[in-house]
């Protein structure tokens, strides 16, 4: 899917985590619900990185480029390294080790455990990566006629304020992990959530996705899970836009009103 499509997604995904941890007496506090659906809506671009042209590759300008190209390079020597017989030949890494469930858990524990053992820094460095790509996903129009830097900041004041709001009392930062030292254990949750989501999204399209990697299925690490042939679609599909889109609206909408106990 293209990158508002996966952005959608991923903020309809968490809105329904919320609902679903609101009906199981887990019930998020509302900037938990509200950072929680943008990181996911961010983090469903980020499997992207292995891809040069990917909306994640323009959102932090020559840094970004050149991580996805060394994302695309390890995911390609990964893909090489242990590729199965049935596993064709490939000239680059897209849609291989990125659209993992490993990697996808990799992230999340990473993100976990870097803002438990740094604190607010590292909170803050999570959230304005995943802010900035909430935009870039979300306002895509509106991101595309802008500059970078106002992006940016955007990002960056959108990640300050709701840090702050997360750090008062009974707003979040313990939400579900309250032990001492598990502030913010959560905010790898998302990530994993908006990692799968999108490689979800990618499997149901024509090419599919190696979700399951090294696991072998029909003798092949690297099979492309997804549904008949005929039930897939290309990406940027009629669809994609008159379907999905307004699935993932309608989904996020419900979600909310149960996560808040509006309904």
């Amino acid at each position: 899917m293209m990158g508002p499509a996966h952005s959608l997604s991923g903020a309809a995904a968490w809105l329904g985590v919320g609902a679903l941890a609101a009906a199981n007496g887990h019930e998020m506090p509302w900037p938990v619900l509200l950072v929680g659906a943008l990181i996911t809506a961010g983090a469903a671009l980020a499997p992207d990185l292995d891809h040069h042209a990917a909306t994640i590759s323009r959102a932090f300008g020559p840094v970004s480029k050149a991580l996805c190209k060394f994302v695309d390079a390890l995911s390609y020597g990964v893909y090489k390294a242990t590729r199965g017989k049935k596993d064709p030949r490939r000239s680059g890494g897209h849609r291989t080790l990125t659209h993992t469930l490993v990697w996808a858990v990799l992230m999340g524990a990473g993100a976990s455990a870097l803002a438990v053992a740094v604190g607010r820094w590292a909170v803050l460095a999570i959230l304005f990566i995943h802010m900035v790509l909430a935009i870039e996903g979300l306002l895509w129009r509106q991101a595309r006629v802008s500059s970078d830097v106002l992006v940016w900041l955007l990002g960056a004041t959108s990640a300050w304020m709701l840090a702050d709001f997360l750090d008062r009392p009974g707003n979040g930062a313990h939400w579900l992990f309250t032990g001492d030292g598990q502030a913010y254990m959560w905010l790898g949750l998302p990530i994993v959530l908006g990692a799968l989501v999108h490689d979800i999204g990618d499997a149901i399209t024509v090419s599919g996705a190696p979700i399951l990697w090294p696991l072998p299925i029909a003798r092949r690490l690297w099979y492309p899970l997804g549904p008949p042939k005929f039930m897939r679609f290309r990406a940027g599909s009629w669809v994609e836009l008159k379907i999905l889109t307004p699935i993932f609206m309608a989904l996020g909408a419900i979600g909310a009103l149960f996560a808040l106990n509006v309904v």
